[in-house]
């Protein structure tokens, strides 16, 4: 598995495969050919399907042309084989001869990868790539997941950690303090103001969960109007892990060491979802976005309150299982409706999977490795039409 830097990636939302993938893939190509006389990009499958409302066409035309004039196609219903998110980038000379094509793919989270070649970015630095081996190592060592991302990564980690806390609690702060309507067709208006307001106004236990709300609400509305967001483990459900650590931090006193603790421990149960399976609403749905979420939002969780390996591991498997089926169908291909709510109640169902957990003693049947299989399977199961092509779901029902 590949370090937390490339799971926790800071940058401007609304999606991380159709809008910060994209733009790191443009980037690369023009800085490949600066000499260039104009750009062509066809854009296949998912990204086509969904490009116009995540602003794929936006972040590639503003990554190509300080460099020379560009032009997108769109292939909605052209899927290369390799992965949904497909984009060619051809590069042409002033005599309009082809001088370079690369094709390239967005997998989630803002990674690229090339077909029959190693995943884009830093060298492996896991030498175990589930989490049965990681809690083994654990329950063998003594010690916590949090420190086995220590021993993999070394003490740097905690820096890059520091960031990602330091952008989730800006995003949370800017977004509950913000009002009017977000961009786009819907004219859909914010809401985390008014429901951190209202929450001030019930007794203790309602007014948790309407703050849980709040924060999430406030991260996801951040993204879907082009904030600086951080992956985890994407843009369309980065709102899920602010929100649930946001809130303990302020109700609990929690230090913020023990906050970046935490984030490692989530962000290692993200990492082996990107490794053994996929967190791209366009390859699996939803269930990889807003359910591996919830899955590391629900271990950091239980981590705080003091929960051993074995319970980290059960919230884990219980907020993935309860999300499996999930499927991603944006309306009008905005991160918006059902987007933004589902990082709410992910949020909430987060804090009841590690409050479930607290009660066990960590022993269960289905282990999180074998539901992760299960995502996977169920994932490529799913038509193509509920995976992030607004084909489908909530998004057909909406155009009828």
């Amino acid at each position: 598995m590949k370090s937390l830097r490339e799971l926790y990636r800071i940058g401007t939302g609304p999606s991380s495969s159709h809008t910060m993938g994209p733009r790191t893939a443009a980037t690369t190509f023009a800085s490949r050919h600066p000499e260039a006389a104009r750009f062509e990009v066809t854009l296949y499958g998912s990204l086509a399907a969904t490009g116009k409302g995540h602003l794929t066409d936006v972040a590639i035309l503003e990554s190509l042309t300080p460099t020379a004039p560009a032009e997108i196609i769109w292939e909605p219903a052209e899927f290369l084989p390799f992965h949904p998110n497909g984009m060619e980038f051809r590069s042409y000379d002033h005599k309009n001869n082809l001088t370079d094509s690369w094709t390239v793919f967005s997998i989630g989270g803002g990674e690229l990868a090339e077909e029959g070649k190693p995943r884009i970015g830093g060298p492996d630095v896991y030498d175990l790539n589930t989490l049965t081996e990681i809690l083994k190592w654990c329950q063998d060592t003594g010690c916590q997941f949090w420190e086995y991302v220590e021993r993999c990564e070394g003490p740097q980690i905690w820096e890059h950690l520091a960031k990602v806390w330091q952008t989730m609690r800006a995003a949370v702060e800017r977004g509950i303090d913000r009002e009017g309507v977000l961009p786009g067709p819907l004219c859909l208006p914010r809401r985390a103001a008014t429901y951190h307001v209202r929450a001030s106004g019930y007794k203790s236990n309602l007014q948790s969960r309407g703050l849980v709300f709040a924060y999430a609400l406030a991260v996801s509305e951040e993204n879907a109007s082009g904030g600086e967001i951080v992956t985890a483990p994407t843009c369309g459900s980065c709102g899920v892990i602010p929100a649930v650590l946001y809130h303990l931090e302020k109700s609990r006193n929690f230090s913020e060491a023990r906050i970046l603790r935490a984030l490692a421990t989530a962000g290692l149960i993200g990492n082996v979802v990107k490794h053994n399976a996929s967190i791209a609403g366009a390859e699996v749905g939803c269930q990889g976005e807003v359910g591996v979420a919830c899955a590391m939002a629900a271990a950091a969780a239980n981590q705080l309150f003091g929960g051993s390996p074995a319970q980290i591991e059960y919230a884990a498997e219980m907020g993935l299982e309860h999300h499996l089926g999930m499927t991603c169908d944006p309306v009008c291909g905005l991160v918006q409706i059902p987007c933004i709510e589902r990082n709410a109640y992910a949020a909430a169902r987060a804090l009841d999977s590690n409050l479930y957990s607290a009660f066990t003693d960590g022993s269960h049947r289905v282990s999180f490795d074998r539901v992760v299989e299960v995502m996977k399977q169920t994932g490529h199961d799913l038509p193509s039409i509920y995976k992030e092509t607004g084909e489908g779901g909530l998004a057909r029902t909406w155009r009828e």
